[in-house]
């Protein structure tokens, strides 16, 4: 079965195929290792050798031992924590250094650069990934310092409704009252180009024609766009978590946990800017 996530298809990624031709051979039957007579733990002295009876009499096959090299919680965790380590710890550098928003702004287009070189990447690159935190933690420093000082407490309100979305979504998630499937995934794709081009548009017609645009960044409209780009945010947080269940349990190399750590952290950072703009609009009405 291959996965419904838009990550690992592309990449190749399927229980029946292994990622990139891992595990691609024809599944093996029996343990190739029971039958030998070199190996020791085949012996009959050997109480691991001995089939377990199962509850109703029947024998049950030794557990696996875990496999070196995939990936798992424990990898995803870790990577996580250092690529979301680094933005904040280079973002409260930007804070106190108070770093002009001009300059935050050129860090934010070398972070949209890097970020979409990882992306269409067919390895990750650890590497890659950190230069894209350090970048993107220095823009998200800047504009907040900048928006906190028009807006007081707009920050610290956006981390704590980032933390809300990114544990409502997991807890949805793991008690599978958000079914991610090919149609959830077309839906929130679908969705994404919509609100990305709109928010293009907008871009443009207030560089031509001055003013707000659209004004799809302030007022009610803004507001109920606002609204857009969190409930997006929380979705394309539902397809992080599939990715890395995914991963989990194809067996994917370990180097993929920074995959699923640069997944995790675009989608963060996009609810945090959403919820720090809907604060701003909230506290400016």
């Amino acid at each position: 079965m291959r996965s419904s996530n838009p990550v690992f298809t592309r990449r190749g990624f399927s229980r029946d195929g292994g990622y990139a031709g891992f595990n691609a051979g024809q599944p093996q039957t029996g343990n190739p290792y029971a039958g030998s007579p070199t190996n020791p733990y085949a012996q009959p002295g050997n109480p691991y050798a001995q089939p377990q009876v199962g509850p109703h009499g029947g024998a049950v096959p030794p557990a696996a031992p875990p496999r070196a090299g995939v990936m798992t919680i424990d990898s995803v965790v870790s990577r996580t924590a250092l690529t979301l380590g680094t933005v904040v710890a280079f973002a409260a550098v930007a804070w106190v250094t108070d770093m002009p928003l001009a300059l935050g702004f050129v860090f934010a287009l070398v972070a949209l650069g890097l970020g979409l070189w990882q992306s269409f990447k067919r390895e990750a690159s650890p590497a890659l990934i950190l230069s894209y935190a350090v970048a993107e933690g220095l823009f998200l420093g800047t504009i907040s310092s900048a928006i906190n000082a028009v807006a007081p407490g707009a920050a610290m309100q956006a981390v704590i409704g980032t933390m809300a979305v990114f544990a409502g979504v997991l807890f949805m998630y793991k008690q599978r009252i958000i079914r991610v499937n090919a149609r959830f995934t077309k839906f929130v794709l679908a969705a994404a180009v919509g609100f990305i081009l709109l928010s293009l548009v907008n871009l443009v017609v207030a560089m031509i024609g001055g003013g707000n645009g659209l004004g799809l960044r302030d007022g009610g409209l803004g507001i109920l766009f606002g609204i857009a780009g969190v409930l997006l945010g929380a979705c394309f947080l539902a397809l992080d978590f599939k990715m890395v269940e995914d991963g989990i349990a194809y067996g994917a190399p370990e180097k993929e946990s920074w995959m699923a750590a640069f997944g995790l952290t675009l989608t963060l950072v996009w609810i945090y800017l959403e919820f720090l703009r809907l604060v701003a609009i909230l506290q400016g009405e």
